[in-house]
């Protein structure tokens, strides 16, 4: 009897383990301080006149981002979307537009940053403003897009409030964080060698590389996911989310300056439980079973 509940209760501590308990919190003027000065100094690059040539760290920042956007096809990705839902020359927006690598896809674009250092390299609209609140009057944009973005929000619930507040009725929407960060990755285990970590350090690589795989993944996301299913039948949900502590001296790996973990699946129930819909979300793709990719939504007012 207690050998046959052993799976039962494995799975239970899973789902307890993995539960995200995190939801918005205000934040102190010191907190935001200290997120708006990161990102100025990941993106800023001064002329060689002025600073001399970019730091390793931004070097290292820059060039791991790069090769993401590379290696996931960023810019096929938000060009096919312009053009599935004929946004080339509607008012369009992007949340954390970086240095606007994307601003050439539609002709009405205006990108949207919390870091002033970037304007620069834009030769369209740049507005410099937070996600969580957003400089524009509602219903002013029929489109837009956000690419590992949301992670790096400490309050991504209210930014997503503010996304729905700026997007006219019938918007349509292309939104990919990173989904699901995780805990590891400010300290770099995914990519330090052992030899760099004393004993604790080496169980937690070791470990990270097992919650890592596909069988652990599955049993720790798919009872969560079922339980907050059951949980959106009742009204619009909260999103709820894994807090994390970023790493804002060293950047290992891709988000090591994560503050936050959300799984898909918990946006796209946060979305269609405020009647909006999930233009990519059929069959399996919209199921507990779902993978990473993005979410394409369509804002219903």
């Amino acid at each position: 009897m207690c050998i046959a509940g052993a799976p039962v209760a494995a799975l239970g501590l899973l789902t307890v383990l993995h539960f995200p308990f995190g939801v918005d919190a205000a934040l102190s003027a010191e907190e935001l301080e200290k997120t708006r000065d990161y990102y100025a100094k990941a993106y800023k690059q001064e002329s060689a006149e002025k600073s001399g040539p970019a730091s390793e760290y931004e070097t290292r920042y820059l060039k791991i981002a790069t090769e993401a956007a590379e290696r996931f096809k960023i810019t096929d990705q938000v060009e096919r979307f312009v053009r599935d839902y004929d946004l080339r020359d509607r008012p369009v927006i992007e949340i954390g537009s970086g240095r606007g690598y994307l601003q050439d896809h539609a002709n009405d674009y205006t990108g949207l940053d919390i870091s002033s250092s970037v304007s620069r390299f834009y030769h369209k609209k740049f507005v410099l403003g937070s996600a969580t609140a957003m400089p524009f009057a509602d219903n002013s944009f029929e489109g837009g897009w956000s690419i590992w973005v949301l992670e790096h929000v400490p309050n991504p619930e209210q930014a997503l409030r503010e996304l729905r507040r700026v997007m006219k009725n019938n918007a349509v929407f292309f939104l990919l964080p990173a989904w699901n960060c995780n805990g590891w990755a400010a300290q770099g285990y995914g990519v330090r060698p052992y030899a760099d970590f004393g004993l604790g350090g080496k169980l937690m690589k070791a470990s990270a590389r097992v919650r890592s795989t596909a069988p652990y993944l599955v049993a720790s996301l798919v009872p969560v996911r079922l339980l907050r299913r059951e949980a959106a039948r009742f009204g619009p949900t909260r999103l709820r989310y894994h807090r994390l502590e970023p790493n804002y001296e060293q950047y290992w790996e891709a988000d090591a300056d994560a503050v936050n973990g959300i799984d898909r699946f918990e946006a796209m129930l946060w979305f269609q439980s405020r009647g909006d819909e999930c233009l990519n979300c059929t069959e399996l793709d919209g199921s507990v079973f779902m993978g990473y990719n993005a979410l394409i939504i369509r804002i219903r007012k």
